[in-house]
């Protein structure tokens, strides 16, 4: 029988990734006090002789909730190891900041936060009385920046070894005058390539049609920055893969998000696929009046 602890800092998601856990098979159980760890394993293991128990992995989320020093829980999982248990502990964290904005956002209270004291001073009192259970966990996981999907990808691959899913790169060209796309993770500003717009008769055409491709294309500064563009895409991809990430979301813009952002974008995308990755193509400007975009300076 396996037992998962999952332990963490408050407001990292705990309770997120208990669900998700749960999804993945295992029996859980949130807030448990350390002390009963090894009695709750006891119960279970009579159960599971007697084909009574309905799993064979149990989950348990543990923290400063319950009250107990982590020396307890250190114990604790020493008598379940003896019970022929195995044991894994999964560490749940996020950065201070996005931890204070959860905590901003629901209006919950955190457990070790003191009336007229800085949050903060909570969230690090906490971060520091972990210390010991991070350094002894199997797995850490930094819940910052995952959507539900990547968390369920992540705690698929630590937990069952699962093969990762393969990166999903979109690549989005857009108009610098309408606003980044909110959804960015990575944004290159191409309004240093020579721009079509003052050629009267690439004015109307987009970065999709092969005179407007040809004129962006012919210039130096464009073959030099694609070139190194693909060539920090081809270092940047693995780093990501190698994190988790399930997608990265890569924005090319230029001033209307019709001519030099929409051919670069198109032209990276290209590669990806070519070098193997998933890859998708979204242009987010490319149908706006071409009439209202105005000329560079």
């Amino acid at each position: 029988m396996e037992f998962l602890i999952i332990s963490g800092l408050s407001g990292a998601g705990k309770s997120m990734v208990l669900k998700t856990v749960e999804d993945l098979g295992y029996y859980a159980v949130d807030n448990m006090p350390v002390t009963l760890i090894p009695a709750f394993a006891e119960l279970y293991a009579k159960s599971a002789a007697l084909d009574r128990a309905p799993y064979e992995r149990v989950a348990l989320v543990t923290d400063v909730r319950a009250g107990q020093t982590f020396d307890a829980l250190f114990h604790s999982l020493e008598l379940i190891r003896a019970m022929n248990c195995d044991t894994r502990i999964l560490y749940v964290e996020s950065t201070p900041e996005v931890i204070l904005r959860r905590y901003k956002e629901t209006r919950r209270r955190h457990p070790l936060h003191q009336n007229g004291e800085p949050l903060v001073n909570a969230v690090e009192r906490e971060e520091a009385l972990l210390i010991p259970v991070r350094e002894n966990a199997d797995f850490v996981l930094d819940t910052s920046r995952l959507s539900p999907v990547a968390l369920r990808n992540q705690l698929e691959g630590m937990l069952t070894g699962a093969a990762r899913r393969p990166l999903m790169v979109t690549v989005v060209s857009f108009g610098f005058k309408y606003g980044l796309p909110m959804e960015s993770d990575l944004v290159f500003d191409v309004r240093f390539l020579p721009n079509p717009y003052h050629m009267a008769e690439l004015r109307a055409l987009s970065g999709l049609d092969e005179p407007v491709k040809e004129f962006i294309s012919r210039w130096p500064q464009t073959q030099d920055f694609l070139a190194r563009l693909k060539e920090i895409m081809a270092f940047l991809l693995p780093q990501f893969t190698e994190e988790g990430r399930s997608g990265l979301v890569i924005s090319v813009g230029c001033t209307g998000g019709r001519h030099r952002s929409v051919m670069v974008a198109k032209a990276l995308s290209d590669d990806l696929r070519e070098r193997g990755h998933q890859a998708v193509l979204s242009h987010r400007d490319i149908l706006r009046d071409p009439a209202r975009v105005r000329a560079e300076e």
